[in-house]
């Protein structure tokens, strides 16, 4: 019969750390950090970071503001109507990114007339753009060519844009991609760009 001590004993068995429970926490510590880096290089590597110099964006976008571009988006498919894109007029690599929203897109008539843009001879009225001051080169209609698109800023009367004649109508291998996200900023929050 073995003897029985008695008071306290430090010499009592440790528990040890379960192994299984280790590798679990260790296999989600590096599916966590490997999501993180292949975010990272995603964002990088299909995506740009700029930022909206001046009004001409305002309410949808406010001057300073960080964006996030989808530059994977336009290798397949094209622009559409109310997508705000980044682009370099005229592919001009000296110059800043414009951020400009598609009010349309090739084959289509462009006309501003009365302070009122007009697509294909029908009044565009699902933005809402103040009266437009000046008509620029779409004082006359414009038909645009394969690959042109017509871009204007959401604050059309603080916006150089398709209606200056030293940027008109835009060619698709000028546009870097699509705007999809825009960081906070002091007149704006974080979110997805609509």
């Amino acid at each position: 019969m073995p003897r029985r001590q008695k008071g306290l004993n430090f010499y009592k068995k440790r528990k040890k750390i379960d192994t299984n429970i280790l590798k679990e926490i260790l296999s989600w510590v590096f599916c966590i950090v490997v999501s993180i880096f292949l975010a990272f290089v995603c964002v990088y590597a299909f995506g740009l970071r700029t930022s909206v110099i001046g009004a001409s964006m305002e309410t949808s976008l406010y001057n300073g503001q960080e964006i996030l571009v989808n530059r994977l988006i336009y290798q397949v498919s094209s622009p559409k109507r109310d997508d705000i894109v980044v682009f370099l007029p005229n592919g001009n690599h000296n110059t800043h990114y414009y951020v400009k929203r598609v009010v349309a897109v090739p084959g289509e008539l462009v006309q501003i007339k009365e302070g009122k843009l007009y697509v294909n001879g029908v009044l565009q009225d699902s933005i809402a753009y103040d009266k437009i001051a000046d008509p620029g080169i779409a004082e006359n209609e414009l038909k645009l060519g394969n690959d042109e698109y017509f871009v204007l800023g959401d604050n059309v009367n603080s916006s150089e844009d398709s209606r200056s004649g030293n940027i008109a109508a835009i060619k698709k291998d000028t546009i870097y991609g699509k705007v999809w996200f825009k960081m906070a900023s002091k007149d704006s929050g974080l979110g997805l760009v609509r």
